[in-house]
């Protein structure tokens, strides 16, 4: 059939066929349809079901910006300017003063400190201000149904209707990102289960509206996946002319007195301190770039966000917060 086909008409049929997702030809309900049982099956009440597994249509907006793919790639420079900036750095200060005791009871009992907690709430929701207006159920339906990463999305749908199960939230108040990221802090629902906080007492994990769940649950996700109390995250430096860049990787790490022997030096040109505590180099823009020697606290934040521009910036705002 094929080979009778004309080579223009062959070729449109191909391409349909090659851009077309294996889920995108199944129809949503039947596909809903199949995900209630799963949810059944992974012993989501018929209540919950009911509530939030009818009724629901894909979001062709989340769609589309799961497959968009930025025309200019931004540098770490550019990157840092838009999230580093005066404005947020004064209004994280003012915010350490003005939630200086949920902060501090935070800082107290996971051993993180506050300006980490105020730097990633700074930098994941301007604070708050951006948490997102999807439906957490309908995005993660939809990224589930679409097909491309479906294991992952159905796995964190699960999760999302395990937090509703459990009361933490109606399904219609639970809002967050396009691809079903959550709050004030923005979990995915599976970090939510696993790392959210009651810091009331009330019951509920509430990483929507109440600030102390939101600052304990985050600097729970840091102690939990190895945050170092006492230890910072690391400090610009300069590297010797030659430096190799393979060895510009959070992967590589070595002893800061094998760093200082390697002609590391800190900013102001001093020599980095003989200490055997481990440490990579990262260059987010490069060889040509800013470098900074990072330690532990750096390769947690990573736990949080893969991105090398993310967990640089966090550091520089927890440091300016700290000022």
């Amino acid at each position: 059939m094929l080979r009778s086909m004309p080579q223009k008409i062959l070729l449109t049929f191909l391409l349909m066929l090659i851009a077309t997702p294996s889920h995108a030809r199944q129809d949503f309900n039947v596909w809903l349809k199949e995900m209630r049982g799963k949810a059944a099956a992974a012993g989501i009440s018929q209540a919950t079901i009911n509530a939030n597994l009818y009724n629901i249509t894909p979001s062709q907006t989340a769609i589309r910006l799961d497959k968009k793919q930025p025309e200019v790639k931004k540098t770490f420079a550019q990157y840092k300017t838009a999230v580093v900036n005066q404005n947020r750095i004064n209004k994280g200060r003012k915010l350490i003063r003005e939630h200086y005791t949920a902060l501090d009871y935070a800082e107290k009992k996971y051993g993180v400190p506050k300006q980490f907690i105020v730097a990633l709430w700074g930098i994941e929701t301007n604070f708050g201000g951006n948490t997102g207006g999807f439906s957490v159920v309908t995005a993660l339906a939809t990224m589930a149904w679409e097909g491309r990463r479906e294991e992952f999305f159905t796995k964190e749908l699960i999760n999302a209707l395990q937090i509703i199960d459990a009361g933490h939230i109606v399904g219609s108040n639970m809002k967050g990102s396009w691809a079903g990221a959550m709050g004030q802090n923005q979990f995915m629902p599976s970090s939510f289960n696993a790392y959210a906080v009651d810091c009331t007492g009330d019951g509920k994990r509430d990483i929507w509206k109440t600030k102390r769940d939101v600052f304990c649950s985050t600097a729970n996700y840091l102690k939990k996946n190895g945050w170092n109390t006492g230890e910072r995250w690391g400090r610009r430096v300069t590297l010797p002319a030659g430096f190799s860049k393979s060895m510009i990787t959070p992967k590589i790490k070595k002893p800061i007195s094998y760093w200082a022997s390697q002609g590391v030096r800190t900013i102001n040109g001093n020599a980095l301190p003989q200490e055997n505590m481990m440490a990579s180099i990262v260059a987010p823009d490069g060889i040509g770039g800013e470098a900074y020697i990072v330690y532990n606290n750096y390769q947690t934040i990573m736990d949080w966000n893969r991105s090398t521009y993310f967990a640089t910036s966090v550091g520089l705002l927890a440091d300016q917060l700290a000022r």
